[in-house]
């Protein structure tokens, strides 16, 4: 009876010190996850009003660049904090931390084969926001090692070891940094639509050229085109040609990430030019 009444007397006691103390740890890691988690919520917001705000069509680079930063530190701060808070729990328990030195070094090495490519990922996360590759809304398309068809999407996340993109069908793509060959930005400072306009081989080159720049004037002084568009688009002359049909190129540099829409615009307004002037044409 003595030895119960001794042994729910140190479980007492341990509750009241060491137990209390890994609940505080908890609660603690948990709100403090909660309280990252919303000041980066609030400063992505921020800067998300601010784009919508303005008159600036698309997100500025430094804009981009605050908004991935912002998730890769609050991803690494409670990454840091759950690490310690796993250590204090553990030593709570009563794990000697120092015998822990030896048989962690021994499976250290026999996981550090297994934990190479996250290494890898971290590292090449690191390099892709310090050398602002892409950030948060950029449009790119990355070369996946062992993958022939390259990822392409909007970026949504971006953290020291994997990037999150959304494609145009809504389908989220996970990459890890460490398998990034390259990555191709479609939406940083400027971007550029180029059409390819397939016209009859026997047509008059000169008249078509004519046509062309006709819709690339007409477009650059179209008041929605214009906030789209950095300069008139031109037509860069023949760009192939076979036995039955030529293509003309056409080139217009626009903002960043809206080369899709101008150069959709543009096929609509080419192919009515071609069509009334009788030019069969399928750009």
């Amino acid at each position: 009876m003595i030895t119960n009444l001794a042994a729910g007397s140190d479980i007492t006691s341990w509750l009241r010190s060491s137990g209390l103390e890994i609940v505080l740890l908890v609660v603690g890691a948990m709100l403090f996850s909660r309280f990252a988690t919303f000041v980066r919520d609030r400063i992505t917001r921020r800067i998300d009003a601010g784009f919508q705000s303005s008159d600036s069509l698309v997100r500025s680079e430094a804009a981009k660049h605050r908004h991935a930063l912002a998730q890769v530190v609050t991803w690494v701060l409670l990454s840091v904090v759950y690490f310690l808070v796993a250590l204090s729990v553990l030593q709570r328990f009563g794990f000697p931390l120092t015998g822990l030195v030896a048989p962690a070094a021994v499976i250290g090495a026999a996981v550090g084969f297994g934990a190479q490519r996250i290494v890898q990922d971290l590292l090449a996360g690191f390099f892709l926001i310090t050398e602002r590759q892409y950030g948060f809304g950029d449009v790119v398309s990355i070369a996946v090692t062992g993958q022939t068809v390259p990822a392409e999407g909007t970026v949504e996340d971006v953290t020291l070891r994997i990037t999150t993109l959304r494609n145009v069908d809504g389908e989220v793509i996970t990459v890890p940094n460490g398998q990034i060959v390259k990555v191709t930005n479609l939406s940083k400072d400027w971007a550029r639509a180029a059409i390819d306009v397939p016209v009859p081989a026997t047509a008059d080159i000169t008249r078509v050229n004519e046509i062309l720049h006709e819709v690339g004037t007409k477009a650059f002084q179209d008041r929605r085109l214009k906030t789209l568009l950095l300069d008139e688009p031109t037509v860069m002359g023949l760009e192939d040609l076979t036995v039955d049909q030529m293509n003309i190129r056409m080139v217009a540099r626009t903002l960043p990430g809206k080369q899709f829409e101008v150069g959709r615009e543009l096929r609509v307004r080419v192919a009515a030019a071609l069509r009334r002037e009788g030019m069969s044409e399928t750009a």
